[in-house]
């Protein structure tokens, strides 16, 4: 498919009256992380699976920061006939001082993210509630804004919009937030179905609060069982866990404008456990909605563990051993193989793969 051809998907009519059939489909590569791929050979795959998109996410490409290398890989995915989106990472400084040289990413990343053809530049507010800056949650998000704001004309000279992730920091309600209040038209929802578990909240209601300031989707599946300590939650393989991904994307076309969805299945990690019934973990969410967590209890209530075979040896913050390397390099390959196939197949994503 010629590039304006995938352009001309995105036309007058509106989301939810396209079928899923014409809802282009990728993937993104942190899920591929373990096998170290650089970006062309990302990109190769990609396009092996007949897939529409490629969201190039934390690439290890030693070009990375290389303009010529930026012009290189845009040339090769509009060859491929694949959009290409990407961005950066974290933008909430940890001090003061950090302020700046925050602002100057996110401004180096817009440059990179306009270069490679991508229309959005992810970035995310924290990685964990537990693990900001002292202050307030109400201080974060008003430091947020702040930077987002201070890198407006930038974004908006370059014709792109910044993604902000909903991450393991805020709740869907309070991502929106920072989104509307730093400015809808420069400032879009990477919406992400998988990091929701991980703020004791459905992924359903982040699509809700968040769908019609999606500018990308990204499609994680979570088992979500209850545990004598709370709540437990882990990411699998997209149509193996709780969720009912039929209704998702259904919501999704009804609420979002048109955007590209992508699997991302980042498995291989151990079960987490929410102390949910502890006074402790409330006080990161002061003003957590009673409605939210009851939906989310809901699930867990219906969930139980994954069953199936897994390699538990991606630990973040951890280096894997070699040992077993290899099994895992298999694993991130086979579960997107896996959940890409649930996408085109159960969901009715995708384009290219159907001539």
């Amino acid at each position: 498919m010629r590039r304006r051809d995938f352009i001309g998907l995105f036309g007058s009519a509106t989301f939810a009256q396209r079928p899923a059939s014409s809802i282009p489909l990728g993937l993104n590569t942190y899920c591929l992380r373990a096998l170290r791929w650089q970006d062309i050979p990302l990109l190769d795959y990609t396009a092996s699976l007949k897939l529409d998109a490629c969201f190039l996410q934390d690439s290890v490409d030693p070009g990375l920061w290389d303009p010529s290398h930026w012009t290189k890989v845009r040339e090769h995915a509009s060859n491929l006939g694949l959009r290409l989106e990407t961005g950066g990472g974290l933008f909430l400084p940890k001090s003061p001082e950090d302020f700046e040289p925050t602002v100057q990413t996110l401004e180096r990343n817009i440059d990179r993210a306009k270069v490679l053809g991508s229309q959005v530049v992810r970035c995310l507010i924290a990685g964990e509630r537990a693990t900001m800056p002292p202050g307030t949650v109400e201080q974060h998000m008003e430091t947020a804004v702040k930077v987002l704001r201070r890198v407006r004309t930038r974004a908006l000279n370059a014709g792109l919009k910044l993604a902000v992730e909903n991450h393991k920091d805020l709740q869907a309600w309070a991502t929106r937030e920072v989104i509307e209040t730093a400015g809808k038209e420069f400032v879009g929802s990477y919406l992400d179905t998988g990091n929701p578990v991980f703020v004791a909240e459905d992924p359903m209601t982040t699509v809700e609060e968040l769908g019609h300031l999606a500018v990308c989707v990204h499609l994680r599946d979570s088992v979500i069982y209850e545990h004598p300590q709370g709540i437990a939650v882990q990411w699998v393989p997209l149509g193996e866990g709780v969720n009912d991904f039929v209704k998702i994307v259904e919501r999704v076309r009804q609420l979002c404008p048109p955007v590209a969805l992508y699997v991302k299945p980042i498995t291989g990690r151990p079960p987490a456990v929410l102390p949910v019934y502890d006074d402790a973990f409330w006080k990161l969410f002061p003003k957590a909605r009673t409605a939210d967590f009851a939906r989310f209890a809901a699930l867990a209530r219906k969930g139980r563990p994954y069953e199936k075979h897994v390699v538990i040896e991606d630990i973040p913050g951890r280096q894997t051993p070699e040992a077993f390397l290899p099994a895992v390099q298999y694993q991130q390959r086979e579960h997107m193989e896996r959940s890409v196939e649930y996408a085109k197949k159960t969901l009715g994503l995708g384009v290219r793969w159907r001539a």
